[in-house]
C-alpha cells in the first residue's frame, strides 16, 4: 500500500467510527456504572481474543522476491471502445494498484461495450487480473472468448501483487478526480465488492477477510513529516464515497496488544489469496470452453490478423508500447515472501517505518517502498532492500 495513500485513508477512515458504533460507545460510557451494577453475577465474560502468533522474521525465511510494475495513468483507467478498420478495439488498462480490486467492475463496463458491437466472439489480449476477469464476464454472458497472452497466471505480472482490497490505490491524480470519474469509480468499486463477497467460503479461500494492525510511534492525528518520493497527489476516495464497504478501524488499548509501539489500531481488510484465486478463474474459463493462445504482440497492427472482430486490450503496462499510450507510468513494487505461517492470520502496517505485511496462504508478504519507485521500469529485485524491511519487522518481535 502506498504511504501517502495510507496516511490519508488511515487518517480519515481509520480514525472515524460508524455512527451506530459511536452512538453505542456514548451510551455505554453514560450508563457504564448502571450496566455493571445490574449485570447478573452468574454471567460469564466473553472470551478474550487469543494471543497473536509472532512472525518469524528473518532474512533466511525469504523464499521469493518479486517485482511488478503497476500500470498507472494520471487520468485514471482507460475503458473505452474505438473503431479500428473493421474491428472494435475495447481498451481496459491503467488501473494502477487497484487492478484486482476493480477487476469485476471494469469487466462489467467492458461487457457492455462488447455487447454493443453485436459480435458473439471476443478476443482478450492479456491474462492478468483485468484480462482474465473480462474474459470470464463475457463468457458468463454467452460470448465465445479466446485469450491471447504472452504469459498466463500465475506467471503474469498480476500474480506479483499483494492482493488486498485497495480500489483507490494509484487510481488517478487528485486533479483528475472529477465528479464523472468519481461516479464511474464508485460504480466499479461497488460492483467488484459484490462479486468478491460471493467468493467467500469457497474451498481454497480465494477471498477472505483478515484483521490487521496499524502501528504508530506518534498519535494518529499528529502531523507527520512529508516525504518527497516524487509521486503525485492521489485523491481520498474510499472514505468519502464507499465508507460502508467494510468495518472501520478501532483503537487497541495498551496491554491488549503485544507490539512495542505507543499507538495501535485494528482494522479488517479483504485479502485475495492470488495463487488459489487465479487458479479458480483459469479453471472456470477453460472448463467453460475458453481458449488460450500464447502469443506476444509487437504492436496493435497484429490485431488485424485475429479471427475475432472485437478485441479487448487488457495489456496492463504493456499497452504503453502496444498502443503507444505514453501516459502510462510504471510504478515499481517489490515484495519479499516469507515461509507461510498458518497461525499468523493478521496483517501489519508500521507508519513512519516504511513497512507493510500481508498474511496470505502462500506466505507472509513484506512490502516497502523505495525512493524512485514512481516512474521506474526496473524489474530487477533488490534483496538488500527487502532484508532491511524484514529486519524492521523482526524488531517488533525482539
Amino acid at each position: 500500500m502506498h504511504r501517502r495513500r495510507f496516511l490519508r485513508s488511515a487518517g480519515a477512515t481509520a480514525l472515524a467510527l460508524p455512527a451506530h458504533a459511536a452512538l453505542a460507545s456514548a451510551l455505554a460510557r453514560a450508563d457504564a456504572g448502571a450496566a455493571v451494577a445490574s449485570a447478573p453475577a452468574t454471567r460469564a465474560p466473553f472470551a478474550s481474543p487469543p494471543p497473536l502468533a509472532p512472525i518469524r522474521a528473518s532474512s533466511d525465511r525469504i523464499v521469493a522476491l518479486t517485482v511488478c510494475l503497476r500500470p498507472f495513468r494520471p487520468q485514471g483507467p482507460r475503458i473505452e471502445a474505438e473503431r479500428v478498420g473493421r474491428r472494435t478495439l475495447i481498451h481496459c488498462y491503467g488501473h494502477g494498484g487497484s487492478g484486482w480490486s476493480l477487476s469485476w467492475g471494469s469487466a462489467a463496463r467492458v461487457l457492455a461495450l462488447a455487447r454493443a458491437t453485436g459480435e458473439s466472439r471476443l478476443a482478450v489480449v492479456g491474462c492478468g487480473a483485468i484480462g482474465l476477469t473480462c474474459a470470464l464476464a463475457a463468457q458468463r454472458a454467452g460470448l465465445r472468448v479466446r485469450i491471447y497472452a504472452r504469459e498466463l497466471l500465475p506467471d503474469a505480472p498480476s500474480a506479483r501483487a499483494t492482493g488486498v482490497w485497495s480500489p483507490a490505490s494509484r487510481i488517478c491524480t487528485s486533479e483528475h478526480a472529477t465528479p464523472a470519474f468519481e461516479r464511474d469509480w464508485q460504480a466499479m468499486t461497488r460492483a467488484s465488492f459484490r462479486s468478491y463477497q460471493s467468493l467467500l467460503g469457497v474451498p481454497g479461500a480465494p477471498v477472505a477477510w483478515r484483521d490487521g494492525y496499524v502501528l504508530s510511534d506518534l498519535p494518529f492525528d499528529a502531523p507527520r513529516a512529508a516525504h518527497d518520493d516524487g509521486e503525485p497527489e492521489y485523491p481520498s476516495l474510499e472514505s468519502r464515497l464507499v465508507p460502508d464497504l467494510g468495518p472501520r478501524s478501532t483503537p487497541v488499548a495498551d496491554g491488549a496488544h503485544p507490539f512495542p509501539v505507543a499507538h495501535v489500531r485494528r482494522y479488517t481488510q479483504m485479502v485475495f489469496n492470488i495463487a488459489a484465486y487465479s487458479r479458480l478463474l483459469m479453471d472456470e474459463f477453460r472448463l467453460a470452453g475458453g481458449e488460450v493462445v500464447l502469443h506476444e504482440f509487437a504492436d496493435a497492427r497484429e490485431f488485424a490478423r485475429l479471427r475475432e472482430r472485437t478485441v479487448v486490450n487488457a495489456a496492463g503496462h504493456g499497452a504503453r508500447v502496444l498502443v503507444g499510450d505514453a501516459s502510462l507510468v510504471p510504478v515499481r513494487g517489490q515484495i519479499a515472501r516469507l515461509v507461510p505461517q498458518p497461525e499468523v492470520d493478521y496483517g501489519l502496517t508500521w507508519l513512519g517505518h516504511n513497512l507493510a505485511v500481508v498474511s496470505r496462504g502462500d506466505g507472509l508478504l513484506v512490502q516497502a517502498q523505495a525512493p524512485g519507485d514512481y516512474g521506474s521500469g526496473d524489474t530487477a529485485p533488490d534483496r538488500a532492500a527487502s532484508e532491511a524491511a524484514v529486519a524492521r519487522l523482526a524488531s517488533l518481535y525482539a
